[in-house]
């Protein structure tokens, strides 16, 4: 059996920080790519970051960009996203995901191509 789970969420106010997990059970994440994704009430789930299993090449959306920053553990298979200056439109559960290595691309995969998710964690930002 394959498992991803999330960790690290809360409530924290504007401006402040967050750092979320994602660990994996039966894998290896070194081997895989891995996605962050959200999804707020009422809205479709959205990438957000994501970290290439070849070179570890960092993505992510304008959204988030310079302020947030994934990052991979090899040695405590685990992979980060931190969450810096948050703001309340980052109030989401949020959902780590891997991929299956393929052909080499440019940018992060679609939702639909990861195989592996997590049970998300949710993050709340509000004052």
């Amino acid at each position: 059996q394959v498992q991803l789970v999330e960790s690290g969420g809360g409530l924290v106010q504007p401006g402040g920080s967050l750092r979320l997990s994602c660990a994996a059970s039966e894998f290896t994440l070194e081997y895989y790519g891995i996605g962050w994704f959200r999804q707020a009430p009422g809205t479709e789930r959205e990438g957000v970051s994501c970290i290439s299993s070849r070179d570890g090449s960092p993505y992510y959306a304008d959204s988030v960009k310079g302020r947030f920053t994934i990052s991979r553990d090899n040695a405590k298979n685990t992979v980060y996203l931190q969450m810096n200056n948050l703001r309340p439109e980052d109030t989401a559960v949020y959902y780590c995901a891997a991929k299956i290595p393929g052909p080499i691309r440019v940018g992060c995969p679609k939702e639909y191509e990861y195989d592996y998710w997590g049970q998300g964690t949710q993050v709340t930002v509000s004052s």
